[in-house]
């Protein structure tokens, strides 16, 4: 059976994300996506939790901010601390086994992209770019972004980028199975990838809720180390 797999998604492990791990599973199950990249921001135990829930492909990621803009990570098996210099973070990715995969890397509405200078720098280090980002504004970013894949000899991703149910799946990878990271990359490159954008409303809801969070303490360390450990008893 073929997979289609959503390579960007947030729980509420995320700053900005509602979305709760059971929740993630039941709407996966009901939207036929069979594979899923958990990517939450500077955090992996959502993911780890997903994988443990779902009964169906789950890979470990976590959408990494550093110094110079985002990194995804995935196949990981370790939190990667944000605010490192982008060298240090794929250095901790590739250490760790994962995968170097750039989320939304032309699109001008999002702030905390990588710079185009550490891209270009880095790019032999990539895996990964994401080709279709729901999320993005702009059809043309997308594009871009395929464009520069094409030109590197970079396989291309594919996410919702989803911080609520009702984004789930809206982009997805059609691939083949796979049971190893060699595998994933290989049907990777052969897939086809499928998406729609979503609803600028359900954007501007994940900065509200996000803002929420912050000032509840969600994003500082000693309320990340708090949960972790709840969630370890």
């Amino acid at each position: 059976m073929m997979l289609h797999c959503d390579l960007h998604v947030h729980t509420f492990y995320s700053h900005d994300s509602l979305l709760k791990p059971e929740a993630l599973v039941r709407a996966c199950l009901a939207k036929g996506i069979n594979c899923l990249a958990v990517t939450d921001h500077n955090e992996i135990d959502g993911a780890r939790l997903v994988q443990r829930l779902a009964p169906f492909k789950v890979i470990v990621g976590e959408e990494i901010r550093s110094s110079e803009g985002e990194i995804t990570g995935l196949f990981l098996k370790e939190r990667i601390p944000p605010n490192l210099p982008p060298e240090e973070t794929i250095h901790r990715i590739r250490a760790q086994g994962g995968l170097v995969y750039i989320p939304h890397p032309f699109d001008p509405a999002v702030p905390v992209r990588l710079r185009r200078a550490a891209l270009l720098r880095l790019v032999s280090k990539v895996d990964i770019i994401e080709g279709w980002n729901s999320r993005t504004l702009f059809k043309s970013a997308d594009l871009k972004a395929r464009d520069f894949a094409a030109q590197h000899g970079i396989a291309l991703g594919a996410g919702s980028d989803a911080h609520d149910r009702f984004e789930l799946g809206r982009a997805y990878v059609e691939m083949q199975p796979f049971r190893t990271k060699a595998q994933f990359l290989r049907s990777l490159a052969l897939g086809s990838l499928h998406g729609r954008k979503t609803a600028l409303a359900h954007a501007a809801h994940s900065v509200v809720v996000g803002r929420a969070k912050v000032l509840a303490g969600h994003r500082t360390e000693a309320a990340r180390e708090q949960r972790r450990k709840r969630d370890r008893a």
